[in-house]
């Protein structure tokens, strides 16, 4: 390392045409047309190349960083940020979120695995790693200022500073956006607070070199070194948590934490010399010295760097030399004693470093406009996607509403109604009085409606039409478990396979995506049951009609068949009377259920009417003027929304108490008159008007059980459609995701456990396990060691080998030794050949050693002058 200070690398991504995503997106899932962003789209791309080619330190970068960081920020709010994010609300409507399409890859730029690019399709997480890119800019314009005048220090520190800001920024403000349980391991929370106090250490050296270079007082410069002391022990601290900073970096800011420990103790020594502290100066020497000693232990194993080392080793002989005469001339001259460590007082600190978020980075708004820095905020003319999932919220509360708070209510009062009317038995009995003989009119019309919708055959191709939706949602989800469960099952094999200790990721079940699936997948599963189970009672309420409905759709005759005919008996005037009032309160009834019918298709209609866009952008763009800085999410329209559905529909719920009222008034009545009626009616009433008047009664009950039937079915078929977007789009498609990440996740994992270790690496050393390979032991040109060999010598150090041919059996049996070649020149007709070689094979090596046997015998050496022509032999 050539120089005492650390600066951090860029972050490398791949090409991507960001305009082409956006481009399909918008004309995908949005009511505008692409072309009207054209410009907005050019812009974006080149942006976005002018951000991800910042590679050298010049301060050109940081406008094209900033720049495109800001334009994140703001389109951020116009786009999703991932997928998922959102539970299931209801089964009725379910506003999934869907991704822009752009896959984002980046390399990571600190760690072991920055060969190994990350791909995720999230905004935050782009804007994450350009923001880390204007941390390295500013850490690398730091590392590049000359910092040996005052004038380089203060710009060296304030971009220390600012690298600082821009990372605390990425670790408060955008990691927890970010949403994601996997981040970027050099850009989790230990690794940024790590490299976060890095940077305010290293701004916080500058200050100490400045303050030295200035001549400030030596308790003055005590203060600022013990600061520096402690923001480099905090990094280190936290780079031990972290799995991306190397142990290179963990020695070096743990050795400069002792060294500015003993530059602190050191100065603080000088300032007691001054006052004549001489026991006290003796005593923050021993200490400068036992810290020094302590940084220099760092330097084992070659991880810090040379001026490091020097750096501290200039500094323990400077103290060294100061201790040797301040321990003379107390001991000769002042005699003071020499407190012990825990006797003295603790340093005092001045932080000098503080974390500055550049304006542009903490406030990006502000730099987004016509006239501003930025220029135009890009796709402003695009409705925000929160508004369409504010639009989505509104829709499904409102018919919420509509159909629970109002329609439902208003269905049920009119069940009630006619369930009073089966237990009176009308209209039967009072049609049986009526019209003895013939069909009555609401009859006759009732069997027009059953013929004409085709009755029967409608209910059957819809019972069918729901089985095959059901089966379908039941066949997408009963994918989505399997994958769940064969994803558990592969889990639970590899860590029987590599132990707990090895296989440390969490199970499939702790996973908090993998929960998080799971209790989808019981929500799911609990709506299915209901589904179920109603779906069974609409089967059993149509087959308890279905042979009613069939005399229904019949011909006049097998209807009149049906109904049988009874004498018009003899009527006195009580009994006509008392026909008259049950008419007249049962057709006020009517009359009621009539007009709410009207009524409830009227709240359908106005509902389906209710388009609340230009309303809902109008309140978007008054926002966006009141409050600039902030991203538009759903909650904002909270309040407009109650203000919205407490004008258009909360009469409507005031009214259903006085329409409760009403009914309770005519249902009163019609009992009443039924009481009387039926009073009169047993006086005169025979076994025939008995008959007629139970079937007219069942006809009517089918009719009205049919209509039943037909809004269960029509409910039924909307569950089930609405329910195949949860079961696709929210659980299986999520799943898939998962288990594809999962399996990458422990396909990595299981590579780094078969690994070889990191001693079968190193460079020095042979295989003790095996004996060598023969290619091997034609490199090494040495036999193989006899076993437990190994053991007790250890391996030689790689040098140089002679060209030698491979050792193989002499004449008497044992080993032949390598023997030197003779001095010659190089044939160019024979080529290039080396000496053990992979490409030379079996054949290569039989014909070298057919050479060496050719060759005469090695002669003693002889002194003589080197002969260029022989050419060079080693070994």
């Amino acid at each position: 390392m050539s120089t005492n200070i650390l600066s951090l690398p860029f972050r490398r991504s791949t090409h991507l045409s960001l305009a082409s995503t956006i481009r399909q997106y918008i004309n995908t899932k949005y009511d505008q047309h692409p072309d009207m962003f054209k410009r907005d789209l050019e812009a974006v791309d080149q942006l976005r190349r002018d951000a991800v080619n910042v590679r050298e330190p010049h301060p050109s970068g940081i406008a094209k960083l900033t720049q495109y960081a800001a334009q994140l920020v703001w389109i951020g709010g116009k786009f999703p940020i991932d997928v998922g994010a959102q539970s299931l609300i209801t089964l009725s409507r379910v506003a999934l979120t869907s991704q822009i399409g752009a896959e984002f890859s980046w390399y990571p730029a600190i760690g072991y695995n920055t060969d190994r690019p990350l791909v995720r399709n999230n905004l935050k997480f782009e804007l994450m790693n350009v923001l880390y890119n204007l941390a390295a800019l500013y850490s690398q314009l730091a590392l590049n200022t000359p910092r040996g005048s005052t004038e380089g220090l203060k710009t060296a520190a304030n971009y220390f500073s600012l690298a600082a800001g821009v990372l605390s920024h990425i670790q408060s403000a955008v990691l927890p956006e970010l949403r994601m349980s996997d981040p970027p391991e050099d850009m989790d929370t230990h690794t940024l607070e790590s490299l976060t106090q890095l940077m305010l250490a290293q701004s916080q050296e500058c200050f100490w070199q400045k303050a030295v270079m200035d001549g400030y007082k030596d308790a003055s410069i005590a203060k600022l070194a013990s600061c520096v002391s402690d923001l480099y022990n905090l990094a280190g601290e936290a780079a031990v948590k972290s799995d991306a900073v190397s142990s290179a970096w963990i020695h070096h800011m743990t050795a400069k934490h002792h060294h500015f420990a003993a530059a602190a103790q050191y100065r603080a020594a000088c300032d007691c010399l001054e006052r004549s502290k001489f026991g006290e100066e003796i005593a923050r020497l021993r200490d400068a010295v036992a810290c020094v000693t302590e940084g220099l232990r760092e330097a084992r194993g070659g991880h810090l760097g040379k001026i490091v080392v020097d750096d501290l080793n200039g500094l323990k002989r400077k103290v060294e030399e100061d201790l040797k005469r301040a321990e003379k001339d107390n001991d000769v001259i002042y005699l003071h004693s020499v407190p012990p460590k825990s006797e003295l007082k603790i340093l005092e600190r001045a932080k000098m470093a503080v974390v500055r978020i550049p304006p542009q980075v903490a406030d990006p708004y502000k730099y987004l406009g016509e006239q501003a820095e930025f220029g135009p905020a890009l796709f402003s003319r695009l409705v925000p996607f929160s508004v369409h999932v504010a639009i989505s919220i509104y829709e499904e509360r409102r018919d919420r509403m509509v159909n629970q708070q109002i329609i439902q209510e208003l269905e049920t009062l009119t069940e009630n109604i006619h369930t009073l009317f089966e237990s009176l038995g009308l209209p039967g009995s009072l049609q049986a009085i009526e019209k003895p003989i013939g069909l009555p009119q609401s009859l006759v019309q009732h069997a027009e409606d059953i013929r004409q919708a085709d009755a029967v055959a409608r209910v059957r191709r819809s019972l069918a039409d729901i089985d095959k939706l059901r089966s379908a949602d039941l066949a997408i989800f009963e994918e989505g478990k399997a994958a769940l469960a064969a994803e558990e099952e592969e889990d639970q094999r590899l860590a029987r396979k590599y132990g707990t200790d090895r296989w440390n990721r969490p199970d499939s079940q702790t996973d908090p995506k993998g929960a998080e699936l799971r209790a989808v997948a019981a929500e799911i599963e609990g709506y299915l049951s209901s589904s179920i189970s109603s779906d069974g009672i609409v089967k059993e309420k149509f087959a308890a009609i279905e042979g009613l409905l069939n005399v229904l759709s019949g011909s006049d005759r097998e209807l009149m068949d049906y109904v049988p005919s009874s004498r018009r008996p003899e009527t006195s005037e009580e009994i006509k009377s008392a026909v008259g009032k049950l008419r007249s309160a049962y057709s006020d009834v009517l009359r009621l259920e009539s007009r709410r019918r009207k009524k409830v298709e009227a709240l359908r209609e106005n509902a389906r009417r209710d388009d609340i866009k230009p309303d809902i952008l109008k309140e978007a763009a008054r926002l966006e003027r009141a409050y600039p800085s902030t991203a538009l999410v759903p909650a904002h329209f909270e309040d407009f929304f109650d203000k919205r559905l407490d004008k258009l529909y909360e009469p409507e719920i005031q009214a259903l108490k006085k329409e409760e009222e009403e009914q309770d008034k005519v249902l009163g009545a019609i009992e009443r008159a039924n009481r009387e009626f039926e009073a009169q009616k047993r006086q005169w009433s025979n076994q025939g008007t008995r008959e007629r008047e139970a079937a007219l009664q069942k006809l009517d009950n089918a009719y009205f059980k049919y209509k039943e039937v037909v809004n269960n079915l029509e409910v039924a078929r909307k569950f089930y459609n609405d329910l195949n977007k949860i079961v696709g789009q929210g659980f299986r498609d999520r799943v898939k995701k998962w288990v594809t990440d999962r399996h990458m996740e422990a396909r990595a994992l299981e590579e780094e456990i078969n690994m070889p270790p990191l001693a079968n690496l190193a460079i020095g050393q042979q295989q003790v396990q095996s004996p060598p390979a023969p290619e091997q032991q034609y490199y090494t040109g040495q036999p193989p060691a006899p076993a437990g060999a190994a053991a007790q010598h250890p391996p030689p150090e790689l040098s140089i080998q002679s060209w030698a041919p491979a050792p193989g059996p002499g004449p008497d049996g044992g080993v032949q030794q390598p023997r030197p070649l003779p001095p010659q020149t190089w044939d160019p007709n024979l080529g290039i050949r080396f000496g053990s070689g992979p490409s030379g094979g079996a054949q290569g090596q039989a014909k070298q050693q057919q050479q060496q046997q050719q060759q005469p015998p090695p002669q003693p050496p002889q002194q003589q002058t080197w002969n260029p022509n022989s050419g060079i032999r080693f070994g």
